[in-house]
């Protein structure tokens, strides 16, 4: 009673206090709550309370990713309803961002509708659009329902959350985190995550020696930070220091990013600038807003025009420059004076149990682990519990199959359940679960197959006791675990990355020295003119099964220019950095959104060189039996437009090669005559000029030329019909001759119809499609009906040159082979580092084909 009447008298009671004292408790009582519970990111997980609520929220609400989606709106009420009591905007722009490709790294949420854009436009309003969880987001929430982590009380007690994610992905360093606390802030960047996985398998693998690991020694895997939107990372700052030894030892330094860019010739001593990718985080609209505002000041001078032609194959942004001057000058002044060349800050500040602290790289990771390693463990505590108690209920039903009359007995002679139940623990020695579960035994259950089932299942479950129990008592088992679950997250999700690494500073790298980068590539244009090009020095992956059919497969460097020979004479340029990435050919971009062609132009051949090439020629064959060669030297490089490669009238390019001084020709007509002569035999000519005669036609048999291919040593002279009837010959057997001559039977050539096994007319088939190479060789098969194969040459008859073939693929009635390619192998370059690679419609190189997966 007196503390009652103390505590009454206490309210309105007036204290005096030190202001300076309560202002300080207060304002640290208030900046602990925002870094702990607003701005910082747990390092365990990488995720601040607002967005680890609403992964959380979106997986309690079922939003798999194979589920429907659900409008933002019912998102973002679930979460401020039950766990986080703030504004709904500040939620929705976080939810947002979680599906911004420009934003992260790896998107977690799956959204459909307007969510921004790289311009700086806001989302459309949460009533407008949908989400769901992506695959990777779903994957960060595994095993949370087997008590691997700790959850808390929300904000008024009536809901548990989760204090932390089990995040089978290291998103701290994969996605990044950005924010500012009171008085500190943090910004980490984002990584590759098959770089992050590397490292940290590597760590677990070196488990028992961790304090020598260095920072060099996970630098071989974590190249440094791979942004979402590219752009070049300069490593050295001006005085020399490595930024990202820095960076990764300290926890703190800035970095020098700038944007990927490369300049067109547009003729007339005109050229152009085209950026494709910029620094992160830069705003696409202020940048070019920028841009306007330098030129309209005078500031930068030669510019003539600036436009933007981004769409959805990526970020374009065209800066023309006048005649007269240097495009090099204009791009470094771009570099100098807007966020085409900028700074990011590198702060990896985050939680660790529940404290700020400034991470090094491997405290990074070895934070990540250590939480991995906890929820494997609870996560295999709670596998054998589960494991145990199904064990012995097993245990007490297989007790009561053998024992099945007694237990029959038992429960007929009993009253109710209860004796029931107690007459079965004690006459059987069973426990009141396995009681339970044999009252509870459906009659099927007593077949022999159903007792077989419980047997296996028994047996089963003390494996897994077993395996459990041998994991939980071997640390080394349980961090295999984790590596082996680390590499399967690195197949499902991994990607190459997307920001180059250049190692020196930005003052020593003039704008020449960016325009391109050497990386070795492959190019691949398809059937629908779909060209992309591959994340490694690797051909796609091409079977008889896939989506779309190649046309063309060749080496390249991101370095090189590509040329598309139309058939009517003309070419155009792309450079092969600005070609879409992708394994699979059927997701290029367009050709008509990548180059100036129409949908009338029919690509015949193409060719990537490089822009130092400054030997051999390019050698080109027509339908009607006039051959051209030009010097590489004299292409004009980059270039906006169209440009005439061959002057050819009425008649159309068939193929071209590339060739030097010293290389031999083949060329095979569709009546089966081949003629083999010297490249020298054809004289250089200009850009626009005609051709020569190169093989006499017979005009009576409406003969054409169907291909052209260099002589190589050993190799052997494919050639194939439209009916799908295919030879080889040796290439010995087919004699030097002069230009312009006959030249000589390559087939004998087949009725019409009898690759399907009739001969129903007299009708001879034609040739139309020939190739050289080895016998290991692969050759691509394309029919009008776009279907392909893919097969080695030695798929074919090798017969003796004027012999009949034998069919190779099986064709339709109304369908006919169209063309067929190898699959050029990557050449060595010559020593000043010039020609690449490249291939025409039945088309042969030097060297051996690369591995191929060949169809069946």
């Amino acid at each position: 009673m007196a503390n009652s009447a103390r505590r009454d008298m206490e309210v309105g009671l007036v204290r005096q206090v030190n202001i300076g004292e309560e202002m300080r408790e207060s304002y640290l009582d208030y900046a602990m709550s925002v870094i702990v519970a607003r701005a910082l990111p747990d390092a365990r997980d990488g995720f601040k309370p607002v967005h680890r609520r609403i992964l959380y929220a979106m997986y309690d609400m079922g939003l798999r990713p194979d589920s429907p989606y659900k409008k933002s709106a019912r998102i973002v009420g679930e979460v401020l309803g039950k766990y986080h009591p703030h504004g709904d905007a500040s939620v929705y722009e976080a939810m947002a961002r979680l599906a911004q490709d420009f934003s992260m790294r790896y998107e977690l949420v799956d959204g459909q509708g307007n969510f921004g854009s790289i311009d700086g436009d806001a989302p459309a309003a949460m009533r407008y659009t949908e989400a769901r969880m992506e695959h990777i987001g779903f994957d960060i929430m595994n095993d949370i329902d087997k008590d691997t982590v700790d959850f808390v009380d929300n904000f008024d007690g009536s809901l548990q959350e989760p204090g932390v994610l089990p995040c089978a992905i290291p998103n701290l360093l994969v996605n990044g985190a950005s924010g500012i606390a009171v008085g500190m802030s943090t910004s980490v960047p984002p990584h590759n995550l098959g770089e992050v996985c590397d490292a940290l398998v590597y760590m677990l693998g070196s488990w028992d020696r961790l304090d020598e690991v260095e920072v060099s020694d996970l630098m071989r895997f974590i190249k440094g930070p791979d942004f979402p939107t590219g752009g070049v990372l300069y490593r050295e700052d001006s005085k020399g220091e490595d930024t990202l030894i820095t960076a990764y030892a300290t926890g703190r330094t800035k970095l020098a990013v700038r944007a990927k860019a490369h300049i067109e010739n547009m003729g007339r001593g005109k050229s152009r600038i085209i950026i494709s990718e910029i620094p992160y985080q830069t705003n696409k609209n202020s940048l070019i807003e920028r841009m306007a505002d330098l030129v309209r000041d005078g500031k930068i001078e030669g510019i003539s025009d600036l436009r933007d032609e981004s769409d959805r194959q990526g970020l374009r942004i065209v800066v023309e420059v006048r005649s007269g001057t240097q495009p090099t000058d204009v791009l470094s002044a771009l570099f100098k004076y807007t966020p085409l060349e900028d700074t990011f800050s590198v702060i990896m500040l985050a939680l660790v149990d529940g404290e700020p602290r400034t991470l090094s790289l491997k405290q990074a990771l070895r934070v990540y682990l250590d939480h991995r390693l906890e929820i494997v463990r609870r996560r295999s505590e709670y596998d054998l519990t589960r494991a145990r108690e199904r064990a012995h209920i097993l245990e007490g039903l297989l007790i009561a199959l053998d024992k099945l009359n007694t237990v029959i007995k038992l429960i007929r002679e009993s009253a109710t359940a209860d004796v029931a139940r107690t007459a079965l623990m004690e006459r059987l020695k069973l426990t009141e679960a396995q009681a339970n579960a044999i009252l509870e035994m459906q009659l099927r259950r007593l077949a022999a197959l159903e007792r077989q089932k419980i047997e296996d299942e028994f047996a089963e479950k003390r494996k897994t006791i077993a395996y459990l129990e041998g994991l939980l008592a071997d640390p080394g088992a349980m961090r295999q675990v984790i590596a082996d679950e680390l590499v399967q997250i690195k197949a499902r999700y991994g990607d190459p990355r997307r920001t180059v690494i250049v190692n020196g500073p930005t003052s020593d790298v003039s704008a020449g020295d960016l325009l391109a980068h050497d990386e070795q590539t492959w190019v691949t244009l398809t059937a629908n003119d779909k060209l992309s090009r591959t994340f490694t020095d690797a051909p796609p992956k091409t079977t008889s099964a896939s989506d779309e059919a190649p046309r063309f497969v060749i080496p390249s460097n991101t370095a090189d220019i590509l040329y598309l020979i139309t058939a009517k004479g003309d070419a155009v340029t792309i450079p092969t950095q600005q070609l879409p990435q992708s394994d699979d050919p059927s997701t290029g971009g367009t050709v008509r959104s990548l180059s100036s062609l129409s949908e009338n132009d029919e690509i015949i051949s193409i060719l990537s060189v490089s822009p130092l090439q400054e030997d051999g020629y390019l050698f080109f064959a027509t339908a009607g039996g006039d051959v051209k060669r030009i010097r590489v030297a004299d292409l004009p490089g980059m270039s906006a437009h169209p440009f005439m490669v061959m002057n050819v009238g009425s008649d159309r390019i068939m193929a071209a090669n590339f060739v030097t001084d010293e290389d031999e020709i083949v060329l095979v007509t569709a009546q089966a005559q081949a003629i083999r002569f010297k490249v020298p035999d054809v004289r250089p000519t200009g850009l626009p000029a005609g051709g020569m005669r190169g093989i006499k036609l017979n005009e009576n048999a409406e003969d054409q030329v169907v291909g052209s291919a260099v002589v190589r040593e050993n190799a052997a002279l494919w050639v194939i019909t439209g009916g799908g009837i295919a030879k080889c010959s040796m290439l010995n057997e087919y004699p030097q001759q002069g230009r312009a001559g006959s030249g000589v039977a390559t087939m004998k050539l087949p009725n019409v119809a009898e690759a399907d096994g009739l001969i129903a007319s007299n009708k001879k088939d034609t040739l139309v499609a020939a190739a050289i190479g080895q016998l290991d060789d692969t050759i691509i098969v394309l029919t009008q009906r776009k279907k392909f194969k893919v097969m080695k040459i030695k798929t074919a008859l090798l017969t003796a040159r004027a012999k009949g073939g034998g069919a190779v693929i099986a064709l339709g009635k109304t369908d006919r082979v169209r063309s067929a390619t190898t699959i050029t192998p990557r050449a060595k370059p010559p020593l000043n580092g010039g020609f690449s690679g490249m291939n025409g419609s039945a088309n042969g190189a030097n060297g051996s084909s690369p591995d191929v997966d060949v169809g069946k």
